[in-house]
């Protein structure tokens, strides 16, 4: 993999809490041994480097579970032994997510020092009430002030919101997002509320106790968002995730685009030279894997042609500016043209969801509404029963 462009992907598991909603892989645990974490992690990401020699680092990414939890020693340790297995690019994105607890807040500068220089905060929402229907640790007041501390600590920050929640309507939803906008971020991530498979809400929707938003309300909800964010100058540039230009996080748009990215941590999945790889996900089972054999991998699986047209075609039509021919042939070995449907391609057409011409296929504004239901669609290769336009790293890219 001489020179070729890189992406890191650092999985912490571990959190105060688990979220009702979350479906990560994130554990709560008594305590945990520092030491041997770092020392585990550093190893992991050395059998990395020895696969992907010659390699430039454009972007490392700490996910969780909730990094922000982790010492800035280790962060400090990571960035460094990355640093000295592939060269970084002059200007790497080194990202990190965070809870805006005021606990965590205090670690934000000594996290800048380590090498950070984008913080991600799970703010979540502005209201105390659906702070604590979500889980949250945090009231508004302690996101804020945390938000705050991040715009000095860091050169770039973003934050999340989860919308669509239980009561909240087109009125609600405005204000709160109008309120985010001026916040003086660069970049936002913006969920509807999901509910997903082995989580508390799942349960509670069961019970009938929990009930999913009105699909025609989703849809007014996701229009709206899209229309405030282009109005205050953070246009979306994937489904759920809005920058201003030039503000896009660059370690997101590597999985986007299928660039190849290494992930190590519990449960992480990287893509490398036209191979899966996949951690194993309990962190005990992880860290003794990587005692035993000096990684934590428990699969390793060469995609072939069909699975990564279908791949590149699920990431990249997330984005606004869809998937390029060129591009995608060179990173799929096959032709753009070979791997869509053309009668289905020209009805969508027709029907305003996508454009496709000489440089590739795009959806459009109401496309993006329908996206899983048009990937079924228009993508010729066979795709597998309930699958939906999500990254294969791991489910929330900020």
């Amino acid at each position: 993999m001489s020179s070729a462009r890189l992406a890191l992907y650092v999985h912490w598991p571990f959190c105060v809490s688990k979220c009702p909603y979350c479906d990560f892989n994130s554990h709560v645990r008594a305590s945990v041994d520092q030491e041997a974490w770092r020392a585990a992690l550093l190893a992991d990401l050395a059998h990395e480097a020895r696969l992907t020699q010659g390699a430039r680092l454009g972007s490392i990414f700490f996910g969780g579970g909730t990094p922000s939890l982790m010492p800035p020693t280790t962060v400090a340790a990571v960035i460094a032994a990355a640093e000295a297995h592939w060269s970084f690019e002059a200007d790497i994105e080194i990202t990190l997510e965070a809870n805006p607890s005021s606990v965590e807040a205090a670690r934000f500068d000594d996290l800048a020092a380590a090498g950070v220089n984008r913080g991600s905060l799970g703010l979540q929402a502005l209201d105390d009430a659906a702070l604590a229907f979500l889980g949250r640790a945090h009231d508004a007041r302690e996101g804020l002030t945390a938000l705050d501390v991040a715009q000095r600590a860091f050169q770039r920050v973003s934050f999340d919101l989860i919308y669509a929640r239980p009561g909240q309507d087109e009125t609600a939803w405005r204000a709160e997002l109008r309120r985010a906008l001026g916040l003086g971020t660069s970049h936002l991530s913006l969920y509807q509320l999901t509910i997903e498979p082995g989580t508390r809400f799942a349960a509670m929707a069961a019970r009938g106790e929990l009930a999913p938003v009105d699909p025609d309300l989703g849809a007014a909800l996701f229009a709206l968002t899209r229309a405030e964010c282009a109005g205050a100058d953070v246009p979306a540039y994937e489904i759920s995730n809005h920058a201003r230009p030039g503000e896009e996080s660059r370690h997101n748009l590597t999985y986007w685009r299928y660039g190849d990215y290494v992930g190590i941590g519990p449960g992480a999945h990287g893509r490398r030279g036209g191979v899966a790889t996949r951690r194993r996900r309990k962190p005990e089972n992880w860290i003794a894997a990587v005692a035993r054999e000096g990684h934590g991998i428990e699969a390793e699986e060469p995609l072939d042609v069909e699975a990564r047209a279908i791949e590149a075609l699920l990431m990249g039509l997330r984005l606004g500016e869809g998937v390029q021919a060129e591009h995608f042939e060179a990173r799929t070995g096959i032709a753009l043209s070979d791997a869509l449907d053309h009668p289905a391609v020209e009805r969508c057409a027709a029907l305003g969801l996508i454009t496709a011409d000489d440089p590739g296929v795009r959806c459009t504004e109401a496309g993006f509404a329908v996206l899983d239901a048009l990937l079924a669609e228009i993508v010729a290769v066979p795709v597998k029963a309930g699958t939906r336009a999500r990254a294969p790293v791991f489910a929330a890219a900020q």
